[in-house]
């Protein structure tokens, strides 16, 4: 529990430190759509060469409901009560982002948090190795997503404070979901697949259509090095 809490918090510090990316404007933002087109290959990488097959060590029978059953929540949660959500920086300067819309955003964004905080836990619970793999999926994305309510907040007419402690509370969101598994360890047979299912949708849904927003082949390159990033981790770090 106290390294996957503490892998947890490494976590959440990325969510505010991609806020302050935003809010410190000398920062490059390009690097942003490196790290969410990297995350998003090895995220999917380790969704369907790890987690999905634990999942299946519980019950092959329950866990691809409880997998369907995260994407569902996750879809349903962005196209009814955060319509608006989109990953990186908010473009729609020409449209009047309501405070109501700007919160509905953040609310979103703290229930994938809480399922990153979630699936590092579970992961942890089950082996070393996995965890760490998960860690590294969800680290990859932490910076980009505090950058994208942070933007979010800000197109709203928050103040740059208040930007900074919507992230704040992406990484309390994230802290929660490492120890709702770290106290209740058995919860990890449903844990494990749902956020394998959050995951599925985050990396499918959200991250890959920014990184098929850049026009050339770079962005692709640099997905598929993240999945060769997972292949090679996944192959010379040990079994433990």
């Amino acid at each position: 529990m106290l390294l996957s809490l503490v892998l947890g918090a490494v976590a959440a510090v990325a969510d505010i430190f991609g806020g302050l990316v935003l809010v410190r404007a000398n920062w490059e933002k390009r690097y942003l759509r490196y790290s969410v087109a990297l995350g998003a290959g090895f995220m999917l990488a380790v969704v369907f060469l790890e987690m999905l097959p634990e999942s299946m060590h519980f019950s092959p029978k329950w866990a691809p409901l409880l997998v369907l059953a995260g994407y569902c929540s996750i879809h349903l949660l962005e196209h009814t009560i955060v319509p608006h959500f989109h990953f990186g920086e908010e473009t729609h300067h020409e449209e009047f982002i309501s405070a109501r819309t700007s919160y509905s955003v953040l609310a979103g964004l703290a229930v994938h948090a809480f399922f990153d905080g979630v699936a590092i836990a579970s992961g942890f619970v089950l082996s070393n190795l996995l965890g760490w793999l998960i860690f590294i999926a969800i680290f990859l994305h932490k910076v980009p997503e505090g950058f994208t309510v942070a933007s979010v907040m800000m197109a709203s007419g928050r103040s740059r404070n208040a930007a900074v402690i919507a992230t704040a509370v992406l990484a309390t969101a994230t802290l929660l979901g490492v120890l709702a598994i770290g106290f209740t360890p058995s919860w990890v047979q449903a844990g494990l697949p749902l956020s394998a299912g959050v995951a599925i949708y985050v990396a499918a849904t959200d991250l890959v259509p920014e990184v098929n927003r850049e026009p050339g082949i770079r962005m692709a390159l640099v997905f598929f090095a993240g999945v060769v990033l997972f292949l090679l981790l996944r192959l010379f770090l040990p079994s433990v």
